[in-house]
């Protein structure tokens, strides 16, 4: 019989998926669980499948490919999407879909499936990825094509004696890996309504730790990765699950966001992501002493055009092979030590120093070492100021009839 290939997280959309595609496809199905920093029990998780009617149940350990090449780039971009979201479930779909291809060309699979609603980003971000790297591919998405809603999913579990944890009294529907926690659904749906602090799990409530004394971290980066923590040199995925727990302690890294989704609609979404929040701000930090003014004030285009690839599911494309060979042009001398101060639901910016600072001392000192040459400064402001005087006088005052007073001249013309 013919096989496709679920990727199965062990929640409900992929659990109830295993028994319909059997019915709707005649398809054996294959579960692939993989670990790229879900914390759960995962050899758990792939027996489960295995009960529910899955022929086979794989687990790939996707910790280091996820970290290495694709949490690390996305921090030396700077990626955060509006500004806020530090993308980690966006980032996990490419490599998922990468290694469904890849176990569905090894098991001779004539499908591959997953979980996804139709009116979530996920559905783009896998179909777009897996018909990139294998347009021959039958795409299957049971959610999206049976069109359930959540209480009739754990009405059909019931129904078919499938095990799952989602129950009508408990409806949010989560994800996670090592670089954020994502949760909706429910009372969250409602964006005026404050999240109960039951949908958090890695980050205690900053405003119950009162008597939690501040701690101080330092993190030493190498080409605008982080290496080491505290003078430990460690794995990525070990230094982003340790800075989770350390940071998660201070309740730092909790996310409320109304996003636009690619699909069109407004979403209240609740993120929780300690170790990228604190890794983003030091990574930023770094830059600050180690960037010119126009490499940072370009970076910032390109960090907001990153993080919109991502999110859109654009990962295998030209345009990311663009934008990535410039973001790691910029960070050819991001190397150095950043310190952070762990307060109540925020971290600070302590310290900074790298062996590449294009900080100067004796240019920025107030003090008697100064060497800034201070009469140069009036032949740059004029030279500066030179193009918006002769466009004042040449264009701008004469329209106003500008004879004084600006501010009075203005006054009469309100």
């Amino acid at each position: 019989m013919s096989t496709v290939v679920l990727a199965y997280s062990g929640g409900l959309d992929t659990s109830v998926a295993i028994r319909w595609i059997k019915e709707k496809y005649d398809l054996d199905v294959i579960a692939l669980t993989i670990d790229v920093g879900n914390e759960r029990d995962l050899q758990a998780i792939s027996a489960r499948a295995a009960q529910i009617g899955a022929v086979k149940s794989l687990v790939v350990d996707g910790r280091a490919d996820f970290t290495r090449y694709f949490v690390w780039p996305a921090l030396q971009a700077g990626a955060l999407y509006e500004g806020v979201y530090p993308l980690a479930t966006a980032l996990a779909r490419p490599l998922i879909a990468r290694l469904l291809v890849e176990v569905a060309r090894a098991e001779g699979a004539v499908a591959v499936a997953h979980g996804c609603t139709g009116k979530g980003n996920d559905q783009v971000r896998f179909d777009v990825s897996i018909n990139t790297l294998a347009p021959d591919l039958k795409i299957i998405a049971p959610v999206r094509e049976w069109s359930m809603t959540r209480d009739n999913e754990i009405a059909y579990a019931a129904e078919h004696n499938i095990p799952i944890q989602a129950t009508n009294a408990s409806p949010y529907s989560t994800d996670q890996n090592l670089w954020g926690r994502s949760i909706e659904c429910g009372i969250l749906e409602d964006p005026w309504a404050e999240p109960p602090e039951e949908v958090y799990a890695w980050t205690s409530n900053p405003d119950t730790n009162d008597a939690k004394e501040p701690t101080y971290l330092e993190i030493a980066f190498q080409n605008g990765i982080p290496v080491s923590l505290n003078g430990e040199e460690m794995e990525g995925h070990e230094l982003v699950e340790t800075l989770n727990r350390l940071a998660g302690d201070y309740g730092i890294g909790r996310i409320d966001h109304v996003e636009n989704r690619l699909v069109g609609i407004k979403s209240r979404e609740i993120y929780e992501a300690p170790a990228a929040t604190v890794l983003l701000a030091a990574h930023k930090a770094l830059e600050s002493l180690t960037l010119s003014r126009e490499q940072l004030r370009f970076k910032e285009i390109v960090a907001n055009e990153y993080a919109r690839l991502i999110y859109d599911g654009q990962w295998y494309s030209a345009l990311h092979q663009d934008l990535a060979a410039y973001v790691q042009s910029t960070q050819r001398f991001v190397s150095g030590d950043v310190r952070i101060k762990l307060g109540r639901g925020k971290c600070s910016i302590v310290g900074r120093k790298s062996d590449n600072s294009l900080y100067n001392l004796g240019l920025a000192t107030y003090d008697s070492g100064d060497q800034f040459d201070h009469n140069a400064a009036l032949g740059f402001i004029k030279l500066w100021g030179l193009p918006l005087s002769t466009q004042a006088q040449a264009q701008l005052l004469p329209s106003i009839g500008f004879e004084g007073n600006l501010l009075k001249q203005a006054e009469t013309k309100m």
